[in-house]
């Protein structure tokens, strides 16, 4: 595999104007992370595309309305969100020893060969196994592909970075979307297999993508003193890491009860069930694809915003946001018709979580840079995971609007905490 040189300097010192003057590893890693992040989004939905049919099948039941689908597609969602968390701070500290390309190696083919997997399910909890196995790569995705940019790419350019990794993500779940289209006569089931086809990347990152000359460098300097998890919670980190955990904890708690529960309010509101399996399928992909569309808008709004007033203002001001559309998509009964307007609103706040990407790497040394930002952004998976459940299990109206609500309620205190982050460094 190609190495940078160990006295090279850090390619994102070199303050680079245009993108002709980008360096090969620059591309490189950026084209890596990009794609690892695409992919990301298209493993991300495809269960939440198909969990009412799909956990109805595996319950041997025909009625998508039965009581035991909610429950189980909740436990297995929340199954799926704690492998996401885990898989953050497990491949996290993999990246910082091992590196950041080995690292995004691993981390692509655990979800491609898990959720390619999940076709092979043939009871609920097969499923739950296949999911939260394929979670462990996705957040640790997500922490490896971010630090190997921050060590790379222009300082400035992090904010549209950002938007462009975020705009990945959007684009691998709008994949997603347009092969549960193509699929929509099929048995759920299939859907996964277009899971498989991430691991054709790691054959390429695997011979093209160095390491950072920085990894490099931290890893020449510390020798046998490398810090390790424990130093999260220790010094300077502490505040560093319990303000950014609680942030994101609370407001992805909030955005994952959306992303969940808003394509299974759509498919048991009274209009919609009259309507046949294929139909309600095209009809949740259609919601999607407007909230993911908005989604890339605001990912670039929120990166021109950050600019001007920086991340912590922009976070907390994206999560109020968030908080209002939440407000007016679910605060009163609407149908299909009547809440399809509201979805873009609420995904263009979604820009929010695009933020973090650049925001949290450079905020820990560079041996505990993806375990520290793997670590604090997707803890917040754990909170999400029992929020899911929770909705699934207790909620008192069959279309899941007042769950919705409630959750929207929760980016209230994640702006208020968000004033006081740390600033970001460089």
């Amino acid at each position: 595999m190609e190495t940078a040189p160990l006295n090279a300097t850090p390619a994102a010192s070199a303050e680079v104007t245009r993108l002709r003057d980008l360096s090969p590893q620059q591309w490189k890693s950026g084209i890596a992370a990009w794609l690892g992040w695409t992919f990301d989004g298209l493993e991300l939905h495809l269960y939440t595309l198909v969990a009412v049919p799909f956990v109805a099948e595996l319950l041997r039941t025909t009625d998508t309305t039965d009581p035991r689908v909610g429950h189980y597609g909740s436990i297995i969602q929340a199954a799926f969100l704690i492998g996401w968390a885990l898989g953050g701070g497990f491949f996290g500290r993999i990246g910082d020893r091992l590196g950041r390309s080995r690292a995004l190696c691993l981390t692509v083919l655990t979800y491609a060969i898990f959720t390619g997997m999940a076709v092979f399910a043939r009871e609920w909890w097969h499923l739950l196994i296949f999911r939260f196995l394929g979670a462990l790569g996705i957040g640790g995705e997500w922490a490896v592909g971010a630090a190997l940019l921050s060590e790379t790419w222009p300082k400035k350019w992090r904010p549209w970075i950002a938007g462009v990794l975020q705009t990945g993500v959007n684009i691998g779940i709008l994949v997603a979307c347009l092969a549960n289209t193509l699929l929509a006569g099929q048995p759920p089931r299939y859907l996964f297999l277009v899971g498989v086809l991430p691991a054709l990347l790691v054959l390429w990152i695997r011979s093209a993508v160095p390491e950072p000359a920085e990894w490099h460098a931290a890893k020449l300097q510390a020798q046998a003193h490398e810090p390790g998890i424990l130093d999260l919670f220790r010094g300077d980190a502490l505040r560093t890491t319990l303000l950014t955990m609680t942030v994101c904890a609370i407001s992805l708690s909030g955005h994952w009860a959306f992303m969940f529960w808003h394509q299974q309010h759509l498919r048991k509101l009274p209009e919609v069930l009259l309507l046949s399996s294929e139909q309600q399928n095209l009809l949740v992909s259609k919601a999607l694809y407007l909230v993911i569309i908005s989604s890339s808008v605001g990912n670039f709004f929120a990166a021109w915003l950050s600019r001007l007033i920086g991340y912590r203002q922009t976070i907390a001001w994206m999560c109020f946001g968030y908080f209002l559309a939440m407000m007016g998509a679910y605060w009163i009964p609407r149908d299909h018709l009547g809440l399809m307007p509201w979805l873009p609103c609420v995904g263009f706040f979604q820009g929010l979580f695009g933020l973090f990407t650049m925001y949290l790497p450079p905020l820990f040394p560079t041996l505990l840079r993806t375990t520290g930002a793997g670590f604090c952004y997707n803890i917040g998976r754990i909170g999400a995971a029992f929020g899911t459940v929770f909705f699934g299990l207790f909620s008192k109206v069959g279309d899941h609007r007042l769950a919705l609500l409630y959750a929207g309620f929760l980016f209230l205190p994640a702006g208020i905490i968000a004033f006081v982050l740390p600033k970001a460094r460089d």
